[in-house]
């Protein structure tokens, strides 16, 4: 990895956001997006766009990025129903997903395609889900579901860049930001675009999903960001019949793996049968109605969330070499 992080890998070039006429974040004045008009020679195209960025995080007091090392530990999972139980518990939330190939966040939350925008005809509005949680994703813009994204890194960084410039999110609590697996082009525009935010990682207990979780921090600690905490998702299976626990992928490793980084371990939830029904239903399971093993450790993860913001509880992983 070279020294900066957020340096442009070799080979790399704007020009792969395609034509204006082919961009997909175009402007509506025939201009080209953030990562086209960057070929213009202007000595700043992006002052524009970072002053919009700059204020908007000024209206958002904690920003969460939810990461994991690898796909399907239940990450999206994990950030809609700490959103949601978020915004029950009174805060105002918004959930943005940068995962633009595979975006789960609508569907988990049942939420129909198609944005307004405001009363002046500048920023799109984000989808209402409740009255205080609100969400963007990119397949809220897809006339249909089934389009694959064919982007490569600009334009995913020109997108993730006026998801923050171009909507208006107002004054929140939390920003929960939905990432795609692995620790690519949208993390690293996650967190050069938004320092401030931290990062809640994702993991199963077994070695497997570990092994890539350990990657995901390594990467923290060149890339600088902080990280609020550890949580271990699928920690055990919790009987549909009698409600005990069934080690069905090992407990613990989650824990264990916080402790040895000496980063917070904020809970771990449990494989719950009713998980699966609320996702398909299009609703968290803290909004179901019946009492559930998952519902329980949701809560309690989404307080325990509330209160290492609100102790500034985040931490800066040192870098590698000097790792202890």
């Amino acid at each position: 990895m070279s020294k900066d992080p957020f340096e442009a890998p070799p080979g790399t070039d704007t020009a792969d956001c395609a034509s204006k006429s082919t961009c997909g974040m175009a402007g509506k004045d025939g201009s080209g997006c953030a990562s086209c008009s960057s070929r213009s020679g202007a000595a700043n195209p992006f002052a524009k766009q970072d002053a919009s960025i700059a204020d908007t995080l000024g209206h958002i007091k904690n920003i969460l990025f939810v990461m994991s090392g690898k796909g399907g530990v239940g990450k999206s999972s994990v950030a809609v129903n700490v959103a949601a139980a978020l915004a029950v518990g009174g805060s105002k939330v918004g959930i943005l997903d940068v995962d633009m190939h595979g975006p789960s966040v609508p569907n988990l939350l049942g939420l129909g395609f198609g944005l307004e925008m405001d009363e002046a005809g500048e920023r799109l509005q984000p989808a209402e889900y409740l009255p205080n949680l609100h969400v963007i994703s990119m397949d809220s813009l897809l006339q249909d579901k089934n389009t694959a994204i064919l982007w490569r890194g600009p334009k995913k960084t020109a997108a993730i860049r006026q998801f923050l410039s171009d909507v208006q999110w107002g004054d929140l609590d939390f920003l929960v930001i939905d990432s795609p697996p692995g620790t690519g082009d949208e993390h690293l525009t996650i967190l050069k675009t938004i320092p401030q935010a931290m990062s809640v990682m994702v993991t199963t207990p077994q070695e497997i999903s570990l092994a890539d979780v350990r990657k995901a921090l390594n990467f923290l600690q060149h890339a600088r960001g902080r990280i609020l905490g550890i949580v271990e998702n699928m920690s055990g299976l919790a009987c549909p019949h009698c409600g005990k626990d069934i080690p069905l992928f090992k407990s613990g490793g989650g824990k264990d793996l916080a402790e040895q980084y000496h980063v917070p371990f904020l809970g771990a939830i449990a494989l719950d049968p009713v998980t699966v029904l609320a996702a398909d239903a299009g609703t968290p399971v803290v909004l179901m109605e019946e009492d559930s093993v998952a519902k329980r450790d949701f809560l309690a993860l989404a307080a325990a969330v509330a209160e290492a913001c609100a102790k500034d509880a985040a931490v800066l992983l040192p870098p590698p070499d000097e790792q202890g």
